[in-house]
């Protein structure tokens, strides 16, 4: 099993260097419906977040430990300047990292993602986080697809949803997803944004009907980063890249290869 610095990993295809990180779950397996097309132009990198899966699980709630580990993954691989995709707190992750050493970062991409917590996301968080303590883990991802994917998509996909729970709640990292809630929660980048401003290309991938995250605040956050582009898609959820794939993939690689 390929481990560096606690954090397992998968290598794909060959090109520039572009690591993916997850969201709140932290699984590598978060990108398995994107490696096809996106290991034809990169040397794809993806990894479990410290705490969940394959790696070290050792609980670091901490966002800005997402940016630490993503360094650590790159020295010890000998990448001393990689693209980031980073799924919501991955990309998160990703600008902190970008904010301490843009040395490091070639361009970021980040999907769904924030720089303050929106009044209705922290909303979100407050029920995920109570369905969690109350009813534990089983319950957590039975509702997890209502804020991640589009009603009709859910209806659509029944089956394979209930397929992917049951092997979800069998390595479900509890204390780490309770941990990162709770960091989520009081977690604000803005203010570091608009005092430094970052001078790295920017992606901000936005689905219009992402039912976790308000476009609202990947607006936001553009106002923070200058230089960001900010690109919309009209249907996607806040799991964009799992529902709609080709959508996904086009905006991203069109991002990368300018």
């Amino acid at each position: 099993m390929p481990e560096a610095a606690g954090l397992y990993y998968e290598e794909h295809g060959s090109g520039p260097p572009l690591i993916l990180s997850a969201g709140m779950g932290g699984s590598g397996n978060y990108w398995r419906p994107n490696l096809p097309a996106l290991a034809e132009r990169h040397r794809v990198i993806l990894y479990d977040h410290r705490g969940t899966g394959r790696s070290d699980r050792t609980v670091t709630p901490r966002i800005e430990s997402i940016g630490e580990d993503i360094r650590l993954l790159m020295d010890a691989l000998g990448i001393a300047r990689a693209s980031i995709l980073g799924h919501a707190i991955g990309g998160m992750g990703g600008l902190s990292l970008a904010l301490d050493m843009p040395e490091r970062i070639e361009k970021l991409v980040v999907v769904n993602g924030w720089g303050r917590l929106d009044p209705y996301t922290q909303r979100c968080f407050d029920a995920r986080l109570a369905l969690l303590r109350a009813y534990g883990p089983g319950k957590y991802v039975d509702a997890q697809p209502i804020f991640l994917f589009p009603p009709r998509w859910i209806s659509e996909n029944d089956a394979r949803l209930e397929e992917e729970a049951r092997h979800h709640v069998a390595g479900f990292p509890a204390d780490m997803v309770e941990a990162r809630i709770l960091e989520a929660l009081q977690f604000d980048l803005i203010d570091r944004l608009e005092a430094r401003p970052l001078a790295r290309p920017v992606l901000l991938l936005v689905s219009d009907d992402d039912a976790l995250v308000p476009p609202s605040c990947s607006e936001r956050l553009a106002q923070a980063l200058p230089q960001a582009q900010l690109v919309r898609m009209p249907w996607g959820g806040h799991a964009c890249n799992v529902t709609d794939p080709p959508g996904f993939e086009a905006r991203v690689l069109a991002f990368l290869g300018e």
